[in-house]
C-alpha cells in the first residue's frame, strides 16, 4: 500500500484531477481564459486541455467565448440561470414548433447572456437546405437579428458597454462594426418593431426577429432561412406574420414562475 493510500488521502485519478484543476483556474478568473493559458496553468498539453474542456462544454460546465475562443464557467455553475433556461426551453418548444410549421423555416428563441446571445431553443426547419443554429449555441449581439431585437430592450449605456466588452468583428462583408452604426440600426429596429440580419452573420443567410419584453431576461424570437428563399424585401411581411402569431408563446413565457 502506498504512503498516500495508507495516510487516508484520496486515491489520485489523473483525469479527474486535471478536470478539477481546469475548473479551479476558471473559477479564480474574472473573465475568459485562453486555451494557451489553461494549458500553462495546469501544465498539460493544449491538445489534452482541448479534449477536457470540450467534454465540459458539452455538459455546460464550461462555455467558449465567441469573440476570442477562450473559456469561462458555464451555466451549470449558475443554477438560477440554468433553471431559467430550462423553463424557457420547456415552455417555448411547442409554440416554436407550431411557428416553424407555419413558416416552414427555422424558428429560434434567444436570450442575452453576458455579452452574447444564447439560442435557448431551436425549432429546426425540415427542408434539406436550411439555416439553423444549435440549441445552446452562442452568437454575437451586433450581427444577429435576435441580438438587434434584444438591443431595443436595453439602454444606450448598457449597449455601449456590451459592445465594448464583446467587440464588433466583421463576420461578413455586411456586418455592422461600429457602436454608432449599431445604435442607429437599433433605433430603426425599435421604430419598425422588428430586427433584420441581412447576410451579416452568415453570407448566405437572413433572419428576422421580434423582441419579447417582460421576461426575467431580454429575449427575442426569430425566423431564419437561406437568403435564396428569404429576400430582404420579405422581412416586413414575415415579421408582421411572426408578431401576429406570437401571442400564445409570449403568454406562456411570461407565465413563468421565475
Amino acid at each position: 500500500m502506498s504512503e498516500r493510500e495508507s495516510s487516508g488521502a484520496p486515491y489520485p485519478i489523473r483525469a479527474v484531477d486535471r478536470v478539477c484543476d481546469l475548473l479551479d483556474v476558471l473559477r479564480r478568473s474574472d473573465g475568459v481564459v485562453s486555451l494557451t493559458r489553461l494549458a500553462e496553468e495546469v501544465s498539460v498539453p493544449k491538445s489534452s486541455v482541448l479534449r477536457y474542456v470540450s467534454a465540459l462544454e458539452a455538459r455546460h460546465y464550461v462555455e467558449r467565448d465567441r469573440a476570442d475562443g477562450g473559456y469561462r464557467l458555464g451555466t451549470a455553475f449558475r443554477p438560477e440561470r440554468s433553471q431559467l433556461i430550462d423553463e424557457l426551453r420547456e415552455r417555448s418548444l411547442p409554440h416554436l414548433l407550431r411557428l416553424r410549421d407555419r413558416f416552414d423555416e427555422t424558428v429560434n428563441l434567444g436570450i442575452l447572456d453576458g455579452d452574447d446571445v444564447v439560442h435557448v431553443e431551436v425549432a429546426e426547419c425540415t427542408r434539406a437546405v436550411r439555416l439553423a443554429a444549435r440549441r445552446g449555441e452562442r452568437g454575437p449581439l451586433h450581427s444577429t437579428a435576435i441580438g438587434k431585437a434584444i438591443a431595443t430592450l436595453l439602454s444606450e449605456d448598457s449597449l455601449r458597454a456590451l459592445l465594448d466588452s464583446a467587440g464588433m468583428p466583421a463576420i461578413t462583408a455586411d456586418t455592422i462594426t461600429t457602436p454608432d452604426q449599431f445604435l442607429a440600426e437599433v433605433a430603426v429596429t425599435a421604430e419598425r418593431g422588428y430586427a433584420l440580419d441581412d447576410c451579416e452573420n452568415q453570407p448566405d443567410g437572413r433572419c428576422v426577429a421580434v423582441p419579447i419584453d417582460g421576461l426575467p431576461v431580454p429575449a427575442a424570437v426569430s425566423v431564419s432561412a437561406p437568403a435564396s428563399r428569404f429576400a430582404a424585401e420579405d422581412a416586413r411581411r414575415i415579421a408582421h406574420q411572426l408578431g401576429k402569431h406570437l401571442s400564445t408563446l409570449v403568454s406562456a413565457l411570461r407565465a413563468s414562475s421565475l
